[in-house]
């Protein structure tokens, strides 16, 4: 046992050390469950994101108590039709008829007379159909000239012009093979195969040549569509690496982007444009949008708050991500706080889904009237939480928090979407793409790629066959 000093003084002092010492202490061991809770939550999402579905649905019964006071009497769902549907109408059809060698009646013998038909559909595939087409140019002299001048001419028909002169693809050729590498995410060098499959000799080297020329030639076209796009009240935007091997005073390695922009989820005839450029720096968007005013949607990706003259508004979809991610962290499985802030999002996502087919006028009238009180409820409640600022549910607080003044944007006009989730569905087949054919050879290249990507994704948001 210590012996104590009979000093009255001396003993305050060693009061004051052992209670600083306490104090210590308890900071170390408050610091380090901290550090465990971090490890732990850590540890969770990453088990989650490599095991577990990657889906944001909030699980149905979550908060049902809270849910139940705003329930709707809901029509009665439609029965769901079953069976087989039927092949295209517009397919071509080859007719096979099949009768019996002797229609005879199995009980009386006597011929059997036909009474109707029952008619059954396959699906036939003749993949890779190659043909040829062959350009025959008639060739036209003048009889009076051979029989009197010293020289006589020679006229040739002309034939149809091309893209690529003396290439030897069709515009067929030339869109099979666009459509291939940049909607089905098929690499030339698989294409290559297809065709020796087909006996015919092409190299990679000829169907990269195509693809750049054919991304340089359609500038006025995108050119075109950047106007359009620039007329519109919304542009959605959203960025993704890409690597190009040869550019000037940069290394293979470095890290260059495709920037995307298209036209608003309401929008009767989009536009989406992809923008190649060595960098994420927020001159690269002031230098696409120029002077455009409007609104501008994206994530919360800082460099887009450099563009002046637009109005912010930020996706609600990233704000559900985080919380979604603080969930699957949360050491606990029972429904806690993300439970309760993911509850908050599906009711404005579910207001979205009634409003969706609405005027743009009604679409804005029911946000007002039933999304703003909703999410003054929800800023109250992220207000009122205290939790560890570096934890996952701290961090999907803080972005929501820092993000909200845009998220409340979508309020003000009807045409504006809750989420940017319409750009990042167009940025996913180049992503797809990417890991087939991992990088660019060249700049021209790249931005021949972004040409050709924002052709084909125009096509797609506005249901055409590229």
């Amino acid at each position: 046992m210590t012996d104590l000093p009979d000093d009255i003084e001396q003993l305050k002092a060693m009061l004051v050390a052992k209670e600083a010492l306490l104090h210590d202490k308890e900071e170390e061991i408050s610091a380090l469950k901290n550090h465990v809770q971090l490890l732990i939550e850590q540890l969770n999402l990453s088990q989650s994101k490599r095991f577990a579905a990657q889906s944001e649905k909030v699980t149905k019964g979550t908060f049902n108590e809270a849910e139940q006071q705003d329930a709707l009497p809901s029509a009665p769902k439609a029965r769901r039709q079953t069976g087989r549907k039927p092949l295209p109408a517009d397919l071509e059809r080859e007719v096979h008829t099949h009768t019996l060698n002797t229609p005879y009646c199995a009980c009386c013998d006597v011929p059997l007379h036909a009474c109707g038909k029952e008619v059954s559909e396959t699906l036939k595939i003749v993949p890779q159909r190659v043909s040829v087409i062959r350009h025959e140019r008639t060739k036209y002299a003048c009889r009076q000239c051979e029989q009197t001048a010293e020289t006589s001419q020679v006229v040739t028909a002309p034939k149809p012009a091309s893209m690529i002169p003396k290439s030897l693809g069709s515009p067929e050729a030339f869109a099979a093979v666009v459509t291939a590498k940049y909607v089905d995410a098929l690499p030339l060098y698989r294409q290559v195969d297809m065709l020796n499959r087909a006996g015919i000799d092409i190299s990679r080297a000829t169907l990269a040549n195509w693809c750049v020329q054919l991304g340089s030639k359609v500038d006025v076209i995108i050119d075109t569509m950047k106007a359009q796009l620039a007329s519109e009240p919304l542009i959605c935007a959203d960025e993704t690496t890409v690597q190009v091997l040869k550019e000037a005073d940069r290394k293979a390695q470095s890290t260059s982007y495709m920037w995307v922009y298209r036209s608003g989820e309401f929008t009767d005839h989009p536009v989406v444009i992809y923008d190649y450029q060595p960098s994420r720096a927020g001159a690269c968007v002031r230098a696409f949008l120029g002077d455009y005013q409007g609104y501008l949607l994206s994530d919360g990706y800082s460099a887009y708050d450099t563009v002046d003259g637009v109005t912010q508004a930020a996706c609600m979809a990233h704000v559900r991500r985080k919380f979604t991610d603080a969930q699957k962290a949360s050491p606990s499985k029972k429904a806690g706080k993300p439970e309760k802030a993911l509850t908050f999002i599906n009711k404005l996502y579910g207001i979205e889904r009634r409003g969706k087919h609405l005027s743009v006028e009604a679409r804005q009238q029911l946000r007002q009237q039933e999304s703003l009180p909703l999410l003054n409820d929800f800023k109250r409640w992220l207000d009122s939480m205290h939790v560890l600022p570096k934890g996952a549910l701290g961090q999907a607080i803080t972005y929501a928090k820092n993000q909200w003044p845009k998220l409340l944007t979508y309020l003000e006009d009807g045409r504006i979407s809750i989420d940017n989730n319409v750009t990042e569905r167009d940025i996913r087949p180049f992503a797809t793409g990417r890991k087939n054919w991992m990088f660019s050879t060249s700049v021209g290249g790249a931005k021949a790629s972004a040409n050709l990507y924002s052709l084909v994704m125009t096509c797609r948001a506005n249901d055409i066959n590229p």
